[in-house]
This record gives structure tokens, sequence and C-alpha cells, in this order.
């Protein structure tokens, strides 16, 4: 996690747990003059639209006083979603069996994106398997990483 990720997190997980939720993770992507912060909430009863305006605008009123970000930026509020980002080694484990996609920070034999079956955690690593070989990316290599959603056909049941 960079070090403005950390004071951005550090600064926004106490309003969300305030107001009942899970931070599941930030992204803030600096693009200039236009910079944007989206910030993932969950819950284990589902987040609406509505909780998602709450933690906004309490958000909000935090960073008028704090002011952590020069300049202008949009933020966004967001349940994970299907194709949940996974920031750290706990999320990644629930998802054992699942299709997931990871984006590495340097490339590891000449590429940078891999998606394959999530077959574990083991110690600081994220094993993945993929055409019949298993990878171990340790967590601090792996810039992006996201579930993969998995729909199957109503008629047969079959992905």
């Amino acid at each position: 996690m960079a070090i403005k990720d950390a004071a951005l997190h550090a600064m926004i997980e106490p309003v969300v747990t305030a107001m009942g939720f899970e931070l599941w993770g930030i992204d803030f992507q600096s693009q200039g003059r236009h910079s944007r912060l989206v910030i993932y909430i969950d819950h284990e009863n589902g987040v609406s639209v509505d909780d998602c305006a709450d933690i906004s605008r309490q958000v909000s009123a935090v960073f008028d006083v704090e002011d952590p970000i020069r300049g202008e930026y949009r933020l966004e509020v967001s349940s994970p979603g299907m194709d949940r980002p996974l920031y750290t080694l706990d999320q990644f484990t629930p998802y054992r069996g699942h299709d997931v996609a990871l984006k590495l920070r340097v490339p590891f034999e000449g590429r940078r994106k891999f998606q394959g079956l999530l077959a574990g955690v083991e110690g600081d690593e994220v094993l993945l398997q993929m055409d019949g070989e298993e990878y171990c990316f340790p967590i601090e290599s792996i810039d992006q990483a996201h579930v993969v959603p998995r729909f199957e056909d109503p008629v047969d049941g079959q992905p």
C-alpha cells in the first residue's frame, strides 16, 4: 500500500466502522488535476445506495477539515460488487476455488497479468493455478487483484 493510500485509509476507516460498515479497501488514482478516490465498503446485509451516500457525506466532512488531497478530486463510495477487488491476504482466503485476476507491479516471466483459479494463501503468498501449473505471488508483488465473477447458464446450471 502506498504511503498516500495508507494515510487515506487511516483517515477513512474510523468513519466507515463507526457507521457499522467494513472498509473493504480504497483506490486512489491521481490523474493530474482530476484525481479519483473510490472507497469500497461492505456489510453482511449488503450495501445500499443510501449507505454509500451517507458514508460519502461523512467522509467529505472529515476531508473538508483534514484536506488530505490537493486539488480537485472525485469521491466515490461503492460496494465491492461481484468482481470485488482484493487488497489483503485475508481477503483472498474466502475466495479459494474462485477465478481471480492479478496485475503484478513488475513482470514475471515476461508478463504482468495473470488469471486463474485461486488455490489458496500460503504465508505471504497468493497461490494461483493456471494451465496445469501453480504460481506463487508474494502479496507485495501484486498491484491489483479482483475476483472474476462466474455466471451460470439458467438452463443447465453450467458456467
